[in-house]
């Protein structure tokens, strides 16, 4: 997978009043980042799962925890569907 390095310089004073440590702020950013773009569905469950750096479920239950709904509908449940029916041996 090819990847891209952004950088940004942030004040201080905007980690210190969203609760981020300097150590942990590339990891929180992320997941902040990949939370915003699923909500405001730029990106798939998927693709934010894989941007916050954590497996599905943890997103999932990151997502829950911060009251984003997983917006999961009827054609995703046939998607779904159709995948499992395509592993069955």
């Amino acid at each position: 997978m090819d990847m891209v390095t952004v950088r940004m310089d942030l004040p201080k004073e905007i980690l210190l009043a969203a609760d981020i440590s300097e150590a942990n702020a590339p990891a929180d950013i992320r997941k902040f980042l990949a939370l915003y773009m699923f909500k405001e569905r730029i990106l798939s469950f998927g693709k934010a799962a894989e941007l916050s750096g954590v497996d599905k479920l943890s997103f999932m239950e990151l997502a829950g925890s911060k009251g984003i709904s997983l917006n999961y509908d009827e054609d995703d449940f046939n998607d779904d569907l159709k995948t499992i029916k395509g592993l069955a041996l």
